[in-house]
C-alpha cells in the first residue's frame, strides 16, 4: 500500500517538473535571437566606420566635372579663348590633326620612348631593391649611392647626360628611366625592409630554401609596395617625356607642344596636355587592375 500511494505522488511531479522547464526551453531561441541582433547590430556599426561599396569609375568623376565646368565657362564667355580655348575648339584642332596624320606620328614617338624608358627604369629598380632588401651587403652599396641619386633634381642631369650620350634618342632614354627606377626602388625596398621578422624566423623553422623563402614569403610580402611605385614609375615616365621631347626633338607630342608655343596655337598644347593626361590615366588604371587581380587575397578599404 504504501509503494501504491507513492506512485501517484511521483507521476504528479513529473509534469510539474516538465512545465517548469519549458519556459527555460522557450526563453533560449529568444536569448540567442537577442543575441543574434545585437552581433548584426555591432557589424553594422563596424561596417559603418568603411567607405562602402567603390563606384563603377569613380575616377572618372572629376575629370568629367572638370571638362563640364570649362565648357561652361567658355560657352558663358568666361575665358580668354586666346589662353584657353573652348572644349570643342580643342577637339576639332585634335581632329585636324589626326586627319593630317601628324598627331599620329607624335603619338607613336612618343610611345617609343616611355616604352623604352620605363622597361629600362622598372628592370634596374626591381633588381636593384632585391639586391639591396635581401643583402646586407647590396644594401651597403646601393642604398645610399640610390638615395643620393634621389636627393639631385633628375632634369638637372640633362646637360651632363647630353655630354655623355649625345643629344640624341639614348639620353631622353635614360633619364626616363631614371626618373621611373627611383620611386620602384624606393616603394619595394620599403615594403621588403618591412616584412615581419616572424616570418623569416618561421621559414627557418620550416627548413624553407633561399629560393622557396623568396617566392613564398618575400615577393608577396613585398608587392603591395611594388605596385605603389609603378604607379609612380608609370607617372612619372610621361612627366619627363614632356620636357625631354623639347629638346632637339624632330617629332612627339613635346615636340608639338614646343612648335605651338613659338606659334601661340594654345589649343594645340592643349591637345598635347590632354593626350598626356588620358595616357597617364589608362596607364595607371591597368596598373590598378593588375594589382588588383594579383593582390585578390587582400582585404582592404579599397576592395
Amino acid at each position: 500500500m504504501t509503494t501504491s500511494a507513492s506512485t501517484p505522488t511521483s507521476t504528479a511531479a513529473a509534469p510539474t517538473s516538465a512545465v517548469a522547464a519549458a519556459p527555460a526551453v522557450a526563453t533560449a531561441p529568444v536569448a540567442a535571437a537577442g543575441e543574434g541582433g545585437a552581433r548584426m547590430r555591432r557589424r553594422r556599426r563596424r561596417r559603418g566606420l568603411a567607405p562602402g561599396k567603390p563606384w563603377p569609375a569613380s575616377r572618372l568623376v572629376g575629370p568629367l566635372l572638370l571638362i563640364a565646368a570649362w565648357a561652361a565657362a567658355s560657352a558663358a564667355g568666361r575665358l580668354d579663348t586666346g589662353a584657353i580655348p573652348a572644349p570643342w575648339t580643342v577637339v576639332r584642332t585634335g581632329v585636324h590633326l589626326w586627319t593630317d596624320g601628324t598627331l599620329t606620328t607624335d603619338i607613336l614617338t612618343s610611345l617609343e620612348r616611355a616604352a623604352y624608358g620605363f622597361a629600362i627604369g622598372l628592370t634596374a629598380g626591381v633588381v636593384l631593391a632585391l639586391a639591396s632588401g635581401l643583402t646586407r651587403t647590396g644594401e651597403a652599396l646601393i642604398d645610399g649611392t640610390v638615395q643620393l641619386n634621389r636627393a639631385i633634381p633628375t632634369l638637372g642631369l640633362i646637360p651632363l647626360f647630353i655630354l655623355w650620350l649625345g643629344i640624341g634618342e639614348t639620353f631622353k632614354v635614360a633619364i626616363i628611366a631614371i626618373v621611373v627606377y627611383i620611386p620602384i626602388y624606393l616603394n619595394t625596398h620599403a615594403a621588403l625592409a618591412g616584412i615581419d621578422s616572424r616570418f623569416v624566423e618561421l621559414a627557418e623553422v620550416q627548413g624553407l630554401s633561399k629560393v622557396r623563402f623568396i617566392r613564398q614569403i618575400v615577393i608577396p610580402g613585398a608587392l603591395p609596395g611594388f605596385f605603389v611605385g609603378l604607379r609612380l614609375g608609370v607617372t612619372g615616365s610621361w612627366l619627363g617625356l614632356v620636357v625631354l621631347e623639347q629638346i632637339n626633338a624632330t617629332s612627339g607630342l613635346g615636340y608639338m607642344m614646343f612648335q605651338a608655343t613659338n606659334y601661340g596655337q594654345s589649343d594645340v598644347i592643349l591637345v598635347g596636355l590632354l593626350i598626356y593626361g588620358v595616357f597617364g590615366l589608362l596607364s595607371d588604371t591597368a596598373v590598378r587592375l593588375v594589382e588588383r587581380r594579383v593582390l585578390s587575397w587582400r582585404r582592404t578599404l579599397s576592395s
